[in-house]
């Protein structure tokens, strides 16, 4: 555990301990203001930010600045130079020797050798041809070929290949030389950062109803316009980085620089962000530098034949629970490749930012055992200062390139600053993901009755966020659809889906429970959980079933590997009723933008009646979760005096509700002080229904 730092030892070494940690670190002064309990640890900010601050100083002196250093991609790999020639460039440390062999030569394994350089380089000079047309063609194979020092033949892909396909029955990867003779030209200029996140969380390969990996252009022509139509102004697209295993969900990454074959061309996904643009829509990219697949023969594994070329040797360089290696980010060139890797993707492609995989994993040497909370769990020795000076760095470089990128941290510690500028000793990132969420409502549709939900629970777990530091919330992500899980949708109404959903046959109480409380827990969790709000495609309109990649396990079926989008088309199914509250809660948070307003007051929390209201943006919330009471003229208090209008109302008829609610009523508020707020008003609230008044007196 770590050793805080505090004034009880001798107030002098205390004072002159914090007094040059807030001289090291710019704006570190703001961080303990924001937060006083992080004082003891000022010096873990100091060595941190001295850390990030030494390490880009130095690739300032030897690289000529980050700028250059995160351009890799322009030199390693393979290049065709103005003269027609190639240029070969690898980092192979444990090499013996380096050639290039494929198509090309006839597969002759080393008649074409790399030069040795300095730091573990080499390189290769290939002329073109007499006609000066180029030696190896746009769409011909290749391999690296490496011997070892123990004098293995080793047939390697370049970590830097920027396309890779896998043909017929075969088992690995081949690289494939890409160099088309007119790449994609962009028609559309980033979109600008939106003030409120509403993140559609998606997956290129499963985003058709048929059984088979779906592609890029089939995304672009058919899944684009719905998240557009339901309101949604970020994508974030997972499992793009090429992986082997298709039902790893895209998290063991074999070509980091090579977007997936398996659903088109680069062009087709470059065509894919430029389309989305067009829509104002922005597009995020998982990216997964917390791990690596251990693959050899198509991934970086023992790439040199060694364990240690991207990777830390021995039992350090392997997470035993993913089964995967682990990068060495303290290596100087891991991090001009991991660092090359993120400006790729930023620029050749133009996401527009990126959610980290596995932040946990890589912020502590223990890949994140349970917390408690105490605030020595983030400092010492079980931190990885490594992995967190290069998140560091990666945010730096995001936000130099891109200052209207956004970068979101998967974490489910909850560390500290992890979303507080680097200037206040902090990680870089805009947001984290608000992983609590998603567990509390399973925990409560699995272990509680609905009478026995606990509101003041509910209310915590939406709120417990630091000051200050966005998250993005959550009812449910890719997480809680995979099979041995289940989605919400499932939880709350499971195999009635399959027989009870059409709007010709009456509800059942199974249904109609599902439907109402459906609705009320991603309208509360957008509204009070965050400054950002994620779901997983499919997941607004109650996708009937879990999600399981084709494996040996199902007899390599694509049956749940889909998304049945045609089940909300049909107005004869209950979907449709989810998918309009999913599009109309968005367009209102458009509308009023109370995920970029401050957090919400929250008046109300009676575990009685399990009523709970609260306040943001200007916006009034009740939500009465009673399985059965009705309430009349139930009293709210609110800040602001005037008539009130519904603007949203769960049980209104296009969302599958009871229209028990009459929308032309006026709500009057008075000055009768309720719940600690000055004025208040009497309201009817029904059983399971989700409200928000808007005060018609206040500008819009």
């Amino acid at each position: 555990m770590a050793a805080p730092m505090t004034p009880a030892a001798r107030p002098e070494d205390y004072e002159a301990a914090l007094n040059a940690a807030l001289a090291d670190v710019p704006e570190l002064a703001r961080l303990l203001e924001i937060d006083p309990y992080l004082k003891p640890y000022a010096v873990d900010f100091q060595r941190r930010y001295k850390q990030f601050s030494q390490i880009l100083k130095n690739i300032g002196e030897n690289e000529g600045g980050i700028d250059k250093f995160s351009r890799g991609y322009e030199s390693f790999g393979v290049h065709r130079c103005a003269d027609g020639g190639l240029y070969c460039k690898e980092w192979a440390p444990g090499a013996e020797g380096v050639f290039l062999t494929g198509d090309f030569n006839g597969w002759n394994p080393f008649s074409y050798p790399y030069k040795k350089l300095d730091y573990g380089k080499w390189e290769l000079y290939i002329p073109p041809k007499q006609n000066k047309s180029v030696l190896v063609p746009h769409g011909s194979k290749l391999k690296v070929v490496i011997t070892s020092k123990s004098g293995e033949i080793l047939y390697r892909i370049s970590p830097w290949a920027k396309y890779v396909v896998r043909e017929g029955d075969n088992v690995n990867y081949d690289w494939i030389h890409w160099d088309p003779e007119h790449s994609y030209e962009f028609k559309h200029s980033r979109p600008k950062k939106p003030r409120s996140l509403r993140i559609y969380e998606s997956h290129v390969g499963i985003s058709s109803h048929e059984g088979k990996v779906a592609s890029y252009k089939h995304f672009t022509c058919n899944v684009l316009p719905r998240i557009k139509g339901l309101g949604y102004n970020c994508i974030q697209l997972m499992a793009i980085m090429e992986h082997a295993y298709y039902a790893s969900f895209g998290y063991q990454i074999t070509s980091f620089f090579a977007a997936s074959s398996r659903y088109g061309t680069p062009e087709e996904l470059q065509e894919l962000v430029d389309t989305a643009h067009s829509m104002g829509i922005i597009v995020l990219l998982d990216v997964v530098h917390s791990h690596a697949s251990k693959n050899s023969a198509d991934g970086l594994n023992m790439f040199d034949g060694t364990d240690s070329c991207y990777f830390h040797s021995g039992p350090r360089g392997t997470h035993d629970l993913w089964d995967s290696r682990l990068f060495a980010y303290s290596s100087w060139e891991i991090l001009r490749f991991l660092l090359s890797n993120i400006r790729w993707w930023l620029e050749e492609y133009r996401f527009d930012g990126f959610r980290f995989d596995g932040v946990t994993s890589m912020l502590y040497h223990h890949h994140g055992v349970g917390f408690s909370g105490d605030y020595s769990e983030y400092f010492g020795l079980q931190v990885d200062e490594d992995a967190l000076t290069y998140l560091m760095l990666a945010n730096h470089l995001v936000h130099t390139l891109c200052p209207d990128s956004i970068t979101i941290a998967e974490d489910v510690s909850g560390m500290p600053a992890l979303c507080s500028p680097i200037s206040q000793g902090g990680g870089g990132f805009d947001y984290r993901l608000a992983m609590a969420i998603p567990d509390k409502w399973i925990q409560l549709l699995k272990e509680f009755k609905d009478e026995d939900w606990n509101m003041g629970d509910i209310v915590y777990t939406l709120t417990n966020r630091r000051y200050l530091e966005k998250c993005i919330a959550y009812a449910e992500s890719h997480d809680q659809a995979l099979v041995g899980d289940k989605s919400l949708a499932f939880w709350l109404m499971d195999a009635e889906m399959y027989t009870n959903m059409s709007v010709l046959t009456p509800f059942t109480p199974v249904i109609d429970r599902g439907i109402q409380l459906h609705k009320m827990i991603r309208l509360i969790t957008h509204g009070l959980g965050g400054e950002g709000y994620l779901n997983f495609m499919g997941n607004e309109f109650g996708h009937p079933e879990w999600l399981d990649f084709p494996r040996k396990g199902n007899n390599e079926s694509y049956h749940y590997a889909r998304r049945q989008f045609h089940l909300t088309d049909d107005d004869l199914l209950r979907y449709k009723f989810l998918n309009n509250f999913d599009r109309d809660m968005n367009r209102l948070e458009e509308r009023y933008g109370w995920l970029a307003a401050p957090q919400a007051y929250v008046s109300e929390k009676h575990e009685g009646n399990k009523i709970i209201a609260f306040e943001r943006a200007g916006l009034l919330f009740i939500f009465n979760f009673h399985p059965s009471k009705s309430y009349t003229d139930y009293r709210v208090g609110t800040a602001l005096p005037g008539k009130f209008k519904i603007v949203l109302d769960s049980d209104a008829a296009e969302y599958g509700g009871h229209q028990r609610l009459d929308h032309s009523t006026d709500f009057f508020s008075e000055a009768f002080e309720h719940n600690g707020r000055p004025y208040s008003l009497l309201v009817y609230i029904p059983s399971r229904v989700a409200l928000i008044l808007q005060n018609v007196d206040l500008p819009n």
